[in-house]
C-alpha cells in the first residue's frame, strides 16, 4: 500500500525546525546520493536563500520535497525549482506531479513576475513536459547524469 501526501508546507530556511531540516537532508541524500549512486555536495549553500516545499502525510512524515530558488541564484533571469524528490514508498501514486504543481503554484505566488527554469534529468522530460515545461538547449551532464534545461511555458 502506498502512502499519500495530505498536506504541502512552504517554509523559508530559517522557519524550518531542526527535525524538518534533518529529514529533508536525509531524504535528499537517500535518493540523490545513495539510490542514484551520485556522490556530490548536496549542501551547496542555496538552501539558506530558498523556500522549501514539503509534502507530508497524516503521520507528519516527509514523503516529497522541492526547493524554490530565487531568481539570480541558480539562473540569472529565472526562479528555479530543484531538488525534486519523492520517497520510494510514495512513488507510483502521482505524488511527483502533485508536488510539482504545488511548487509551481508557490513559485508563482512568491515571485509573480518571474519565469521558472529547471535542470531536469533527461529521462524525466516527458513528465515535466506534462506540467508545461519545454526543453531548451542541448543535453548536458550534471553530476554524471544527463540533464536538460527546461522552462515553464507562460
Amino acid at each position: 500500500m502506498k502512502i499519500q501526501v495530505v498536506n504541502y508546507r512552504l517554509k523559508k530556511f530559517d522557519e524550518l525546525k531542526l527535525e524538518e531540516l534533518y529529514t529533508i537532508l536525509a531524504l535528499r541524500q537517500d535518493i540523490f546520493i545513495v539510490e542514484q549512486d551520485c556522490p556530490y555536495l548536496d549542501a551547496d549553500g542555496n538552501d539558506q536563500v530558498s523556500w522549501h516545499v514539503m509534502g507530508v502525510n497524516e503521520n507528519n512524515s516527509l514523503l516529497s520535497y522541492t526547493r524554490i530558488v530565487p531568481k539570480g541564484i541558480s539562473y540569472q533571469d529565472y526562479v528555479s525549482i530543484g531538488r525534486v524528490v519523492v520517497h520510494k514508498k510514495a512513488r507510483g501514486t502521482g505524488e511527483g506531479f502533485r508536488l510539482m504543481e504545488a511548487s509551481i503554484e508557490a513559485s508563482k505566488k512568491l515571485y509573480p513576475s518571474s519565469k521558472i527554469k529547471i535542470s531536469a534529468q533527461s529521462h524525466l522530460n516527458k513528465f515535466y513536459g506534462k506540467l508545461g515545461f519545454e526543453a531548451t538547449g542541448e543535453e548536458y551532464l550534471e553530476d554524471g547524469i544527463p540533464h536538460m534545461a527546461m522552462i515553464l511555458k507562460v
